[in-house]
């Protein structure tokens, strides 16, 4: 019987089956283990001088008192959402107290999105390469993907209709990284955004729209948002967070839905974790509500948009015609394919061979449920000064030689 101690088995619950984890957060300890100098293109966080740390140290000092270290309120601390809904309204994308709940961070938010609307076998849609903490999270409560390409303008959703035909199913979440997507770097086009929402609601399916870099946009025009489109659409779970903003260990983040799911989220958070870091929630709204946080955004987009030039620069005086890659207009990744011969390369190999080089990135395969890709891989612009993406493009560029020699043989 499963559980007994005599055969070494242990009691796991079904679902444990679909707890497949992270390769990227994995990257952090493996790098942490290496005793050699490594560029690091693998995590998507931001550059660490990039983060107001004089600020939130200053405000820390303000604001820190007996009552940020005692339990909040499960939903978030009522400055915190009126921070945001302040914020919000100098934005494209208004909302209202009674649609927030703070999170810790992002990934909370997508847990308490596939908490509340997926069951084991549920059809849900990801991306095509995607966001595999997002596509994780979806499997672990049991979910069957249906991974759908990505092209320069997002998700193809003419293929969505078609492969969603195929399947003789229709879903019941459509998982989405609207602008500058993880990993592509690519921008849902406004007609895919209207089209997708179209077919959400003649499938009557959830859109998780998913968005920690939309204020990071460098270049070109603003796309309109679902929730501009579709105004307090019932189908449109926004998730957001401050982790590619201020700071990723901060882990405070929101989710924006439909004011009836605030109950529901708010218990569903209670079973995880009661509520979300007081102190942070502290710091972050007195970031926001202080009136530099426009000003901050402002120069991570310009910063931003340098390591990415940067990162293009070097890679065509290193590798020139051997990879293509996107051309985002924000965020923080290019997406780069191998070419000719190049291409027998199976990347996973390529990031062994460049881990002892001194440059990490992510392989493809790690970043499609089924393992594709297996000639791309993700790189992280923003993490990394110009100078040092050059030393870590040149490191990509030997290693690349190097794996080509093996399969040459």
């Amino acid at each position: 019987m499963a559980g007994d101690p005599a055969d070494g088995r242990l009691p796991l619950a079904g679902r444990a089956d679909g707890l497949v984890g992270s390769v990227i957060d994995s990257s952090t300890s493996l790098l942490a283990a290496q005793q050699h100098d490594i560029v690091r293109f693998a995590m998507g966080a931001p550059a660490a001088e990039a983060i107001p740390t004089a600020q939130l140290r200053r405000i820390a000092a303000e604001v820190l008192d007996a009552s940020s270290f005692t339990y909040g309120a499960t939903e978030g601390e009522p400055a915190l959402i009126d921070a945001i809904v302040a914020h919000r309204s100098t934005t494209p994308e208004p909302t209202r107290a009674e649609r927030l709940v703070v999170t810790s961070g992002g990934m909370q938010g997508l847990d308490l999105a596939f908490k509340l609307f997926v069951d084991p076998g549920d059809l849900v849609v990801v991306e095509s390469p995607t966001y595999t903490n997002g596509s994780a999270t979806a499997l672990s409560y049991g979910a069957d993907l249906l991974e759908v390409p990505v092209d320069e303008d997002g998700m193809n959703v003419d293929a969505l209709e078609t492969l969603v035909g195929e399947t003789g199913r229709t879903p019941k979440v459509i998982y989405t990284i609207p602008n500058f997507q993880n990993p592509s770097g690519t921008t849902l086009s406004l007609r895919r955004r209207t089209r997708l929402l179209e077919l959400a609601h003649r499938w009557g399916a959830m859109i998780i729209d998913d968005d920690p870099y939309g204020a990071l946009r460098f270049a070109g025009e603003h796309v309109r948002g679902f929730r501009e489109i579709s105004p307090d659409d019932p189908l449109v779970f926004s998730v957001r967070t401050f982790s590619k903003e201020l700071a990723p260990g901060l882990r405070v983040g929101w989710v924006d839905a439909d004011a009836r799911l605030r109950p529901l989220l708010i218990a569903a958070k209670q079973a995880m974790d009661t509520c979300t870091n007081v102190p942070n929630q502290h710091l972050v709204e007195r970031f926001v509500s202080q009136g530099g946080y426009d000003q901050h955004l402002a120069g991570l987009r310009q910063e931003y948009r340098t390591r990415k030039e940067a990162m293009d620069a070097a890679i065509a005086r290193h590798l020139g015609g051997r990879v293509t890659t996107t051309d985002p207009d924000g965020g923080f990744f290019l997406w780069v394919t191998l070419q000719g011969e190049d291409a027998r390369v199976p990347t996973p190999r390529l990031f062994e061979i460049a881990l002892a080089e001194g440059v990490a990135f992510i392989p493809g395969p790690a970043l499609s449920p089924s393992g594709r890709f297996q000639d791309a891989f993700r790189l992280c612009f923003a993490s990394t000064s110009p100078e040092r993406t050059e030393v870590g493009v040149e490191r990509l560029a030997r290693a690349l030689d190097r794996a080509r020699v093996e399969v040459d043989r």
